[in-house]
């Protein structure tokens, strides 16, 4: 039997914060979607059962609520940061995928959210 690619997601995590290039944005804030897939070897913790072989899911929510927590004028930058940060974190991650949607963008248009989706490579695995 061999394993193949896997991952540890998030999806949708609701947060509020402040991210805008608008002045009145970084002020008021707003609601945001964030949801992060980490891919890493799992073999080890599909067999053994125990939290120290995988990275808990509680500690990728940390490290989005940390990192959303500190305004950006661009979602580029906050999804930057989140990836960077969870490589940084979990030197075990092959490769992290971050989406920030900012949900009722002020942009003239009815939809329920615009954002960014950044792939990110951790090259020291």
């Amino acid at each position: 039997m061999k394993y193949g690619p896997a991952s540890i997601f998030i999806s949708n995590l609701r947060i509020y914060a402040y991210h805008g290039v608008m002045p009145q944005e970084r002020v008021v804030g707003g609601d945001f979607e964030v949801s992060l897939r980490v891919s890493l070897d799992l073999e080890k913790a599909s067999v053994s059962d125990k939290i120290e072989d995988t990275i808990s899911y509680a500690a990728l929510k940390e490290v989005v609520v940390e990192e959303m927590a500190q305004p950006s004028a661009l979602l580029e930058h906050v999804a930057g940061r989140i990836a960077r940060r969870v490589c940084s974190d979990f030197p075990m991650v092959a490769d992290v995928e971050v989406k920030v949607v900012k949900i009722n963008p002020p942009m003239g248009g009815d939809c329920d959210g615009a954002g960014v989706v950044l792939h990110l490579i951790n090259d020291k695995t």
